[in-house]
């Protein structure tokens, strides 16, 4: 055997490719929703910019407890697959109650178990991510599965649109067609993704409760950072409201949602694969540099390039860190901990996204738009500098 084919990575799991497009197809369906969601709130129920940081906040605190909780389930049964089809199986129930939705609480109703199910299946799945993958290409794993994620990041605005010219801007006709690309993610989750081999052929190690409530520090390192990303971060319902103000017509809105994953999809698997050669930290920064020219950018966006401009430089922030932070837990966690450590990830930045997204709804209500992208790029510009006087990532 020649040096070279010795020191060949292996090749992603085909589980890790079967995750990937169960994320596409989910996310097909939840951006199709995602991106006419706050303009039926705003337009369509006289629901404030206040209000709806709120509902964007309180949608993803909902889920933060459950996130946990799976995680430790996963770890407590060694079984994540189940959790996970229960998880996107809730997810593709809520896509027949948005449709009906005609009062808010019905849209909170809705958003809820769309959350929860979110809330059950997301470290279950990482945790089979991280399972499957050898440490060697892990980076690259996690960055095919959100590269293939915003795939469908970028089709489901896509779809919204053409939906809304085709049905004269019925938001709620297209809300039923959400129904479809969610129950075909349900059918691939269930036939083609499987169980980690090798978790099932090594001797258990017994599970405690305690361990998992007490994670080492390198893991506490990668939550804490992530956490005062995300408080910078806030809903994308904010970038929704800010391109009518750039003055985009309601019809064209989920076009931004198209740039943003356009962005974010074709950074984060190459940045992944990168990571696994040349460490986190330098990208990490690269990543906040962005995310700060996104705000700046995006706090004075009141024509339509100024926020084509801003839009980029915000799907760029997302490639350049999500695959990284979910490489970085797998990296840190032993492998008896892994969905506990995941399931903690996201309970704290769900906890942080619910404060930063009712902060950005009070700064934009009181404060007037440009308020939550400038607190933001203040926030952020501490993160990286953080970042940089941090001796390891």
């Amino acid at each position: 055997m020649s040096s070279v084919a010795s020191h060949a990575r292996p090749a992603i799991p085909v589980t890790v490719w079967m995750l990937g497009i169960v994320s596409l197809l989910m996310d097909v369906s939840s951006e199709m929703i995602n991106a006419l969601l706050p303009l039926y709130l705003a337009g369509g129920l006289g629901v404030s910019v206040l209000a709806i940081g709120v509902i964007e906040g309180l949608s993803v605190a909902i889920a933060t407890l459950v996130k946990f909780c799976s995680g430790v389930l996963a770890d407590l049964s060694r079984r994540a697959k189940p959790l996970a089809v229960l998880g996107y199986g809730l997810g593709a129930l809520s896509r027949l109650i948005f449709p009906w939705a005609a009062t808010l609480d019905q849209v909170v109703l809705a958003k809820s178990l769309d959350r929860v199910g979110k809330g059950i299946r997301s470290a279950p799945r990482d945790a089979i991510i991280a399972g499957v993958s050898p440490p060697e290409i892990r980076g690259a794993s996690f960055g095919l599965r959100k590269s293939l994620d915003t795939v469908g990041g970028f089709i489901g605005p896509l779809i919204a649109v053409a939906a809304m010219l085709w049905m004269a801007g019925d938001i709620l006709s297209v809300f039923w067609l959400a129904a479809i690309p969610s129950a075909l993610c349900l059918l691939v989750l269930i036939l083609w993704v499987k169980e980690p081999a090798a978790a099932a052929s090594k001797e258990p190690r017994r599970f405690h409760l305690k361990e998992a409530l007490t994670l080492n520090a390198a893991v506490w390192g990668v939550i804490a950072l992530a956490a005062l990303i995300m408080l910078a971060r806030f809903s994308e319902a904010f970038l929704l409201l800010k391109a009518l103000e750039a003055g985009i017509m309601p019809t064209w809105v989920p076009l931004a949602l198209v740039l943003l994953h356009m962005a974010y999809g074709t950074t984060a698997y190459p940045v992944g694969r990168l990571s696994d050669r040349i460490g986190t930290k330098g990208l990490l920064q690269i990543s906040l540099a962005l995310l700060i020219g996104a705000h700046l950018t995006l706090a004075f966006a009141t024509t339509v390039p100024l926020f084509v401009a801003g839009t980029v430089l915000w799907g760029l922030h997302m490639g350049f860190s999500q695959g990284l932070l979910g490489a970085m837990i797998a990296t840190t966690t032993p492998d008896h901990l892994k969905g506990s450590a995941f399931g903690t990830f996201y309970l704290i930045t769900g906890i942080v996204v619910l404060l930063g997204n009712t902060l950005a709804g009070w700064l934009w209500h009181s404060q007037g738009s440009a308020a939550p992208f400038l607190v933001a790029a203040g926030i952020t510009g501490f993160a990286l500098m953080g970042l940089v006087h941090h001796k390891r990532a």
